[in-house]
């Protein structure tokens, strides 16, 4: 037998029998095989022990006194709902370890058993909650860095799309995410993803517009092998993969008739047949699709199938311009700068002059352009501050008139609606306007959360050190007794 003395800790055992032999023999057989092992004479002092402190594994007695193992797996639990549970029972008493693995424990252990046996059913109960903390943790990060939070901005058009996405999140109906290139049609279905019950499973994205007809039904639906010239193995498609979780289909108007038609049978019976194969796999997947174009009118002009608009349009996400939401343009200059000074040893900040530049600029290119409009900035500028002349703008950029009416063709206003700059100061500046709406914001959060500027801080969307920075900058002081 392994001397216990030359292993790492692989795992917290606790375990309950109100046998003193049998439970000191089977934690002395644990240990040796280097596990961290806890005993408990009762159900009772078990749920003491799960209480204080983190247990992977629950190896419990069934039959016991005054609490029986099955009561024991029932509060144990609620206590830790992720704890693997093994419970011990006689020959004849299978029926009711049946009755304990529908209850939630993992797998049970005959007695008398053999060392072996009982090495391989707990080794194989270690893996199973190291894989769901890897799970849970990757869930974890998955939705701190694509949740809500993710999609920065405060303004009416922005509130509408995060309680629409909201709504919809926690269904399994298919979305269709609508937007011009640059908008963060990817980053509105991860956020979808992120709040689903589905956040703990696979997000896959395709981006249909940059796979060849030829291979996306491959990419896809996956491929047996010697089904067409390179195909050397079988392989799993993109649905596959995406089983249980959510498949973000991107540019799907770029896809073929033919195409379109494959991926409306699938979509209907939720099947896939890999290419060269004839037998259907069953798969359980969201679909969230993604389009820059007028969808409505690529079905008129008989390039986009209709039946397959209704499948997908079961929810719209329209996702705006930046244009149509001007007023977060701070709140995403400030995102994106303090993401850049994360990356960089020379961290900057940005004027208020600076500010008022980016928002006379209507970006064609929407966020995307701001984002690398801000990291250029980042990159180049000579002095800390970050000023006006650090953002080339494109000289024949207009603001549009936000009560112009947008064409009926391409959903984006006419023409006529674009009207230059004013360069007579006639009222405040834009960075007046700009730093009171900031002020009175940070004023109104102030007073519904008090001293908790973390609360405050993550209502406005930005991080404690940007809050506290544009305290400062505006000559409010945080509240006595004021926590981050």
């Amino acid at each position: 037998m392994t001397d216990a003395t030359t292993l790492v800790p692989r795992g917290r055992i606790l375990v309950v029998d109100d046998q003193r032999n049998m439970r000191a023999t089977t934690a002395l057989l644990l240990k040796a095989e280097g596990y961290t092992v806890n005993e408990a004479a009762t159900g009772e002092e078990a749920l003491g022990v799960l209480s204080q402190g983190r247990v992977d594994l629950l190896l419990t007695d069934l039959k016991m006194e005054p609490m029986d193992g099955l009561t024991l797996l029932k509060r144990a639990v609620e206590v830790a709902p992720r704890l693997q549970v093994i419970m011990m029972t006689a020959f004849g008493s299978i029926e009711s370890a049946v009755e304990a693995m529908r209850m939630g424990a993992y797998d049970y252990v005959t007695k008398p058993f053999k060392e072996g046996e009982l090495r391989y059913r707990v080794e194989r109960a270690l893996e199973r909650a190291r894989l769901q903390a890897a799970v849970d943790t990757m869930a974890t990060e998955f939705y701190q860095r694509h949740g809500m939070s993710a999609l920065v901005g405060r303004s009416q058009a922005m509130r509408e799309l995060t309680t629409r996405l909201l709504r919809v999140a926690q269904s399994d109906a298919t979305v269709l995410i609508q937007g011009e290139s640059g908008t963060g049609k990817e980053l509105v279905a991860r956020a979808l993803h992120a709040h689903s019950r589905r956040s703990g499973q696979p997000f896959v994205p395709v981006n249909c517009a940059a796979i060849s007809e030829t291979l996306l039904e491959s990419e896809l639906f996956g491929h047996a092998k010697g089904a067409f010239t390179g195909a050397v193995k079988t392989r799993r498609g993109l649905f596959e993969e995406a089983d249980n979780g959510t498949l973000f289909i991107d540019e799907v108007t770029e896809t073929s008739p033919t195409f379109q038609s494959k991926l409306l049978r699938t979509l209907q019976d939720g099947e896939v047949r890999r290419v060269g194969e004839s037998t259907a796999l069953r798969v359980d997947v969201r679909i969230a699709a993604a389009t820059n174009r007028d969808i409505e009118l690529e079905v008129k002009e008989k390039r986009f199938r209709q039946d397959l608009y209704y499948r997908l349009n079961v929810v719209l996400l329209r996702v705006p311009p930046l244009r149509e939401r001007l007023e977060d343009v701070p709140a995403l200059a400030e995102h994106f700068l303090e993401r850049a000074n994360a990356r960089s040893p020379r961290p900057r900040r940005l004027s208020s002059s600076a500010v008022e530049h980016l928002m006379t600029y209507d970006f064609p290119g929407n966020v995307r352009e701001l984002e690398n409009l801000v990291e250029q900035a980042a990159a180049l500028a000579e002095g800390d501050e970050l000023l006006p002349e650090d953002f080339p703008l494109r000289p024949q950029s207009r603001v549009l008139s936000a009560a112009s009416p947008p064409s009926e063709a391409t959903g984006l206003p006419p023409t006529d609606a674009v009207r230059p700059i004013s360069t007579e100061a006639t009222g405040p500046t834009l960075a007046e306007v700009v730093e009171d709406a900031e002020r009175r914001a940070i004023v109104q959060a102030l007073e519904r959360h008090g001293v908790d500027l973390a609360r405050v801080a993550d209502e406005l969307g930005v991080s404690s050190t940007t809050l506290w920075r544009k305290m400062k900058r505006l000559n409010l002081r945080p509240p006595a007794g004021a926590r981050e």
